[in-house]
């Protein structure tokens, strides 16, 4: 696929990937439509891209709230005639004990990582369907294999996040319209740096923005990487159950003994 002259989408553009996809569609010479909840970081991007890209516009959108997203595709609507690829990458994640449990975790890491892909989808194909085109790529995880120590909450998301992507890929094909689920593992972004443990086969956000804009020209189902960690996420996937929980719980405090 010839991305020249596209018009992308991309929500979580002021950091991460999606910066870093900005910035790669604006060398070919798309046009941008960039999202997310940082206007500023946004319109400096915007500034600094100016000169490569058509055109760019930029909106304050909190993808998990309905009422926003219904709001900014109007005003996209008003500016421009299409999309043709949305990247629905905007994510968020907690690392969370169970003494330190909240629900409002999952109220902040669902709305974010779940339903602002289903309202972002909701209003993409109200110009989708009509067309019988059009591309959404939504970025999950490699984490939504299995349920992590810690990260229950940000795995749970995630995994729900590939069964409703692969759900629509089935669904739209009638309809010429194609979906495409990117599960990276561990990049560099504001969101790991949290992180107080090893991440094995750790990538540039520079590097993961280059694999899903070449997987995205190759139309691929799914784009996942790196190998390392696609690898190890398959194997862990099929593990026992016994063998998982040994191994998942390694780090964790010893079992408490009553007197």
């Amino acid at each position: 696929m010839n991305l020249e002259t596209k018009t992308i989408l991309i929500t979580g553009a002021s950091s991460g990937i999606g910066y870093e996809m900005a910035k790669q569609f604006a060398a070919a010479n798309c046009n941008l439509i960039l999202l997310a909840r940082r206007k500023d970081k946004l319109d400096e991007l915007a500034q600094e891209l100016k000169s490569e890209s058509k055109t760019i516009f930029t909106y304050k959108c909190d993808v998990s709230k309905k009422e926003e997203v219904e709001f900014v595709f109007r005003e996209i609507r008003t500016k421009i005639s299409h999309i043709d690829i949305a990247i629905l990458n905007s994510g968020i994640g907690h690392n969370i004990t169970v003494e330190n449990f909240d629900s409002k975790f999952a109220d902040e890491t669902f709305g974010v990582n779940v339903l602002g892909i289903i309202y972002c989808i909701g209003e993409l194909l109200k110009d989708f369907l009509p067309r019988k085109e059009g591309i959404i790529v939504g970025v999950s995880s490699i984490a939504d294999v299995r349920g992590f120590p810690k990260s229950g909450i940000y795995a749970a998301s995630k995994a729900a996040a590939s069964t409703l992507l692969e759900s629509f890929r089935v669904e739209l094909i009638p309809h010429n319209i194609k979906v495409i689920t990117v599960r990276p593992g561990w990049v560099t972004t504001p969101m790991i740096k949290k992180n107080d443990f090893k991440m094995p086969f750790l990538m540039s956000a520079e590097k993961a923005a280059e694999i899903i804009i070449s997987g995205i020209k190759k139309e691929k189902k799914v784009i996942e990487f790196p190998i390392g960690t696609v690898i190890g996420g398959k194997i862990i996937k099929v593990l026992p159950n016994f063998i998982f929980d040994y191994l998942a719980s390694k780090g964790l405090p010893q079992k408490e003994t009553s007197a």
